[in-house]
């Protein structure tokens, strides 16, 4: 058991939450509904997908238990960008996009360059440029 093949996340406004990111941020989908049941983005490696959050957390646990609306809940989500520039690039367009931006894009102690926003539901995302980081044929991260 050594990959992830998909990432969910629970939304508490489907029609809201596709508009971040597939009309915001440009996540891909071959979905054009407005508020599907649910939305699966064609990422490279690892899948996306939003559904909404009292609907998976009844599939969990049987009941909705309430669900953490906002803050750090001891995960972030990474998206490591290519060029210095593209920290910058991004958080503009998250900003345009209705997220909040909790760290301005800055220099980081390990020698790179990046950012944290938050989405409409209060996930935690970086934004990450290092000097180091390489990456393959797919522009995936390597290690």
């Amino acid at each position: 058991m050594n990959k992830i093949t998909c990432i969910c996340l629970g939304v508490r406004d489907m029609a809201a939450a596709v508009r971040f990111y597939r009309d915001g941020l440009g996540f891909r989908t071959d979905c054009t509904e407005d508020c599907p049941e649910v939305i699966f983005f064609d990422t490279p490696g690892t899948k996306f997908e939003l559904y909404p959050l009292d609907l998976l957390a009844k599939d969990i646990s049987g009941t909705a238990p309430p669900p953490v609306t906002d803050g750090f809940a001891g995960i972030t989500l990474a998206y490591n960008v290519e060029t210095r520039e593209q920290v910058d690039e991004t958080a503009a367009l998250v900003e345009q996009a209705g997220g909040r931006i909790i760290k301005p894009p800055q220099e980081v102690f390990w020698g790179g360059y990046h950012a944290y926003f938050a989405d409409l539901d209060g996930y935690y995302w970086e934004v990450a440029w290092g000097p180091n980081f390489r990456y393959d044929e797919n522009r995936l991260l390597k290690f």
